[in-house]
């Protein structure tokens, strides 16, 4: 089973420690699941977490999956990229911590697309080198490390508009650099479907195109925020509907002048509702 999705609304992390959990991961209607080889491992299994992750893909070469590598700093790089590279089932490399071109570099030695994840003041520095680099196909960012290391509490206004500033530059970079829109940070309380909710569509309104997610549970709700309301939906046939009929790109409707890029919108409504 593939489970990179055209549209990336969800990649879904799973810990490399809990094979058990890999198959439940991938059919849990995620667009992407990350194995994830980092956070959620510690030290001393980071060795097991790899193994885990590639006696699956070998019993199972249906499965595609991204996989969240350790930083470029750390002794257990090097065998996780190759792990990557070896494997086809990996469609793409999560690089957390990303901080230079010159990690991005090495990880591009697994042969695989890039997701840098800027986690520090370093990081959002060089964001535009990273961004610039062979290989990458779309960033993102960790938001509870990045406050940590700039001294920002948590759960804050001031947090939110630290982050904000961020979230504008990533999705200005994106753009500059040819790059698929970014995945937003995660929404750490799995709990509070209404908060998750919000920021889902929030993160949507802004043109990123999908979200980390940390627990399955969250996937349905990414999923609904993403999708467009029904007047919205509405809305946006009728204005391609008369846009074909027409053959115009500038006409009257329900009382406001609807031009170029108010179509070009129309249609990227319809592309969201698939």
């Amino acid at each position: 089973m593939s489970n990179t999705a055209t549209r990336l609304r969800t990649a879904l992390f799973v810990p490399g420690t809990r094979p058990e959990r890999f198959a439940k991961a991938l059919a849990s209607g995620a667009d992407a699941v990350i194995v994830d080889l980092e956070d959620a491992v510690e030290r001393h299994l980071k060795d097991e977490a790899r193994g885990n992750m590639q006696r699956y893909a070998r019993e199972h070469p249906e499965a595609s999956f991204m996989v969240r590598v350790n930083d470029a700093s750390t002794s257990w790089f090097a065998d996780d990229i190759a792990a990557c590279r070896d494997l086809p089932n990996v469609t793409t490399v999560i690089l957390p911590k990303a901080e230079s071109a010159e990690q991005v570099r090495l990880a591009a030695a697994a042969g695989k697309p890039l997701f840098p994840v800027v986690e520090s003041a370093r990081g959002v520095h060089v964001l535009d080198e990273l961004a610039a680099m062979p290989g990458v196909q779309r960033l993102s960012f960790g938001a509870l490390d990045l406050l940590l290391d700039l001294g920002v509490a948590t759960d804050t206004e001031a947090a939110a508009v630290v982050l904000d500033h961020l979230r504008v530059r990533v999705l200005i970079l994106s753009r500059l650099h040819g790059l698929s829109a970014p995945l937003d940070t995660v929404y750490p309380d799995f709990s509070n479907t209404r908060g998750l909710a919000a920021a889902a569509r929030r993160a949507c309104d802004m043109g990123f195109e999908g979200m980390l997610c940390i627990h399955p549970a969250q996937v349905a709700v990414v999923h609904e925020a993403y999708a467009p309301a029904p007047q919205e939906l509405d809305w946006a046939r009728r204005v391609v509907a008369q846009a074909e009929a027409s053959g115009s790109s500038a006409f009257k409707l329900d009382g406001k002048m609807v031009d170029a890029p108010v179509i070009i919108r129309a249609r990227k409504i319809l592309e969201r509702a698939g």
